[in-house]
């Protein structure tokens, strides 16, 4: 797997070419508010360059360690509320996910994740990005009249 290092952000739909020859255009994920990577990568299951489709479910994260080859553990965690005590408690839990090639993360860093098929045993999440590649976004709203 190769990739390289794009002088500019590429655009939904760019297509980029390597130094070998091979072509891979940038994929439309369905997330608007999430920008692709300035890195381009040929793995075939990376969402941006790839054939990887991804589920709209959505996580900020904080990744914990990235040990694992082209995978890392990240902590989700969530506020939960008790009736009976009329208390809310803190609640973490630990998730594998998938880390594409042009997306690099180390430990500490806020990515977002997405949900996939399985690609492995215990693996049904990708990194779609960091925090810092989401961007401000407001949904167009048209307005139907009837005439």
């Amino acid at each position: 797997m190769t990739t390289i290092k794009l002088p500019s952000r590429p655009h939904i739909g760019d297509v980029v070419t390597f130094p070998n020859g091979t072509r891979v255009r940038v994929a439309n994920i369905g997330i608007p508010w999430i920008q692709p990577p300035s890195v381009a990568c040929d793995d075939p299951e990376c969402p941006w360059h790839g054939h990887l489709k991804i589920r709209p479910k959505t996580l900020e994260v904080v990744v914990e360690s990235v040990r694992m080859h082209k995978a890392a553990v990240v902590i989700h965690e969530w506020v939960h509320y008790v009736p009976k005590y009329k208390r809310y408690e803190r609640r973490r839990r630990k998730i594998h996910v998938r880390v594409p090639e042009c997306i690099e993360v180390k430990p500490g860093d806020k990515v977002i994740i997405a949900e996939t098929r399985p690609l492995a045993k215990t693996i049904a999440w990708v990194v779609i990005g960091k925090s810092e590649d989401v961007v401000n976004w407001t949904a167009k709203r048209e307005v139907l009249t009837t005439a």
